[in-house]
């Protein structure tokens, strides 16, 4: 894969537009036409009437009804075709970030002494309309960090109701962190903090020294945490959504990706995929990671596109070209994410090496904190958002004392996408966590939850429509039950197993592994085959679908939604989600069974997890 040019980075993609306008409807019903009169009534009773009217046969629902199907299925394949051939082309154009926003390059990390593929880009325009006459010079410029977790940039800010959208409209200066598909050779985690750090120092000059406020979306989240918690430190405030801190949190059968390093033993199949790949790590693992985390949830993407690919195809094509561009990471970024967070937890133990003699002590954030977190984040539960605190503060007294002031919003229902992704969840949590950062940093020391009163239920509302208020809450309350000694019995394994891959099998791989091997293993990884196999470039069959589906859209034959045959299929659709519902939820019990008896010390059961997240949510 050839790395986009800068260039090419700096060159906005617009995202399918496609118009929702309703058909225009009269005022009211039409009278009878001139020169007719209308129908007189015969007198004959309703019933008698009912009785002579035409009814359709059961032959005829169910000819319908295939027909339907037929040219569903037809709609729903040439967008699955659609998907590759989009896919395709963002490929060829150097995958460059999927903002809905025009946009100027400011940095480019890779030309940096200690080069990282990061670029720093400022917003400059919203379609047509240009942004400097909406800012307010007295607001701090918002910095958004978009995660290196498999996909490419662009989660925070692909459509208008987006973080980005809602800072702009509340005339905030803002800056977006992306990052190319390739890494620099040999780049490590330090060599991203450099560059971020550097981000931030030449925001701040750009607004006469303003602390810019930092967004950090998933795993950018530790990124940033990592920034504040560094030897330097940073000075504005910190927002997490969705941001993994504490990765050995988690209720037992709920978060099976906290056990899947003891599962898989540790560290070294990732050390192994990134020597097959040249030195690079294959974002596409992570996605199909996060993927068999909720089966069902694949299969309902896939069945809702195909019982409304009419109203859905251009919002799931739109979706899929930012879920589907898989991004590299670097052999050195992989092993200290997966040796140092994912299976070591170091973050919050304050024993994370981030360069030579500096570790990241969390203790050292004095900088207001905001956590976003959801309970219906299966990736990333409030466990993981918030059970460091308790970890680095021993109580309430001892947060006070350090002079921090950490603020959490919980969502009770959206899942993880959500939190960046939903245009409600943008119109509303982050237009008031944007709205109250002054009022957070005018807290006395101390924990808070934040509570969001919008009595009129309207998501887009503004200050005034809904009340923002802080209730303080104790940290002794969020202190979440840890198998902690399992979890070392982890670590240590993680380091011997991949001790002696290192040792015996890592340099052999390296060896027989060129770019063209790493290359052939790239395209034939199963999230981009199931993808390309509909691609025209790829299947002689897709042109004929291609002008089937449009021939089809010419004259479409839909039957209702209440149509018989359809709820039966809606309802054959859904008993098939809930069988992939029960088959999960068995299969990890199961996981967490083996995990237990292999590592465990008595474990920790889910009832104990589930009343302290009820704690925490007031």
């Amino acid at each position: 894969m050839v790395m986009a040019d800068v260039i090419a980075l700096s060159k906005p993609v617009m995202n399918r537009q496609v118009s929702t306008a309703p058909l225009p409807m009269p005022a009211s019903a039409p009278g009878p036409r001139p020169g007719i009169a209308p129908e007189e009534d015969s007198g004959a009773p309703a019933s008698s009437r009912a009785d002579t009217a035409p009814t359709r046969s059961p032959l005829s629902d169910i000819s319908a009804y295939q027909r339907d199907a037929w040219e569903r299925c037809i709609l729903f394949i040439d967008t699955l075709r659609q998907r590759a051939d989009d896919l395709l082309a963002h490929d060829q154009a150097g995958m460059p970030p999927l903002l809905d926003f025009d946009y100027e390059l400011i940095f480019d990390a890779r030309r940096f002494e200690k080069p990282a593929n990061y670029a720093l880009l400022r917003v400059t325009r919203i379609g047509d309309a240009c942004i400097e006459d909406c800012l307010d010079p007295s607001k701090p410029p918002v910095i958004i960090v978009d995660p290196r977790a498999g996909h490419g940039p662009g989660i925070g800010g692909f459509k208008r109701e987006s973080e980005v959208g809602v800072a702009l409209h509340e005339g905030y200066s803002v800056y977006f962190v992306a990052f190319f598909p390739e890494p620099c050779p040999g780049q490590t985690i330090a060599d991203v903090l450099h560059a971020l750090r550097r981000f931030v120092a030449e925001v701040a000059s750009r607004h006469a020294g303003s602390p810019p406020i930092l967004y950090g979306n998933c795993q950018a989240g530790w990124a940033v945490t990592l920034l504040a918690a560094d030897c330097e430190g940073l000075a504005g405030p910190i927002v997490l959504n969705g941001s993994p801190l504490s990765y050995w949190a988690g209720d037992p059968g709920v978060n099976p990706m906290r056990i899947s390093g003891g599962l898989f033993g540790g560290a070294w199949p990732a050390h192994l995929a990134a020597d097959l790949g040249n030195g690079r790590f294959d974002g596409a693992w992570l996605v199909q990671n996060f993927e068999g985390l909720r089966p069902e949830a694949v299969w309902e993407k896939y069945a809702n596109l195909f019982s409304h690919v009419d109203s859905e195809r251009e919002r799931f094509l739109a979706f899929e070209r930012w879920w589907g561009s898989f991004y590299f990471l670097s052999r050195e970024e992989i092993l200290a994410i997966t040796g140092n967070l994912f299976v070591g937890n170091r973050l919050e133990q304050g024993t994370l090496p981030i360069c030579d003699g500096c570790f990241a002590d969390l203790r050292r954030i004095h900088n207001p904190i905001v956590i976003f977190a959801s309970q219906g984040d299966n990736i990333t539960p409030p466990h993981q958002a918030m059970g460091w605190i308790p970890v680095v503060y021993n109580n309430t007294d001892d947060l006070k004392r350090a002079g921090q002031r950490i603020v959490y919003l919980l969502n009770s229902h959206v899942g993880h996408l959500g939190i960046f992704v939903s245009a409600s969840v943008a119109k509303l949590e982050h237009r008031a966590i944007l709205d109250s950062l002054p009022d957070v940093a005018a807290l006395p020391p101390g924990l808070y939850e934040m509570k969001i009163d919008n009595p009129t239920g309207d998501p887009d509302c503004r200050k005034g429509a809904y009340k923002v208020r802080f209730e303080e809450r104790q940290v002794e309350d969020i202190r979440f039950p840890v198998d902690s000694p399992a979890f070392e019995r982890v670590r240590k394994l993680s380091e011997q197993l991949d001790g002696a891959y290192t040792a015996t099998l890592s340099k052999w791989v390296q060896s027989v592994t060129n770019p063209y091997t790493a290359t052939i293993l790239e395209w034939l990884h199963p999230m981009r085959m199931s993808r390309q196999m509909f691609g025209s470039s790829f299947n002689p069959a897709m042109p004929v679908i291609a002008s089937l589906a449009s021939g089809i859209r010419n004259d479409r034959h839909a039957v209702p939604e209440d149509a018989p045959l359809k709820k039966a299929e809606a309802a054959m659709l859904d008993s098939v989600r809930d069988t992939l519902v029960r088959v999960r939820v068995m299969r990890d019990d199961a996981l967490e069974q083996i995990f237990d008896r292999t590592y465990g010390s008595g474990g920790v059961s889910a009832d104990d997890h589930s009343a302290n997240v009820n704690k925490a949510a007031g």
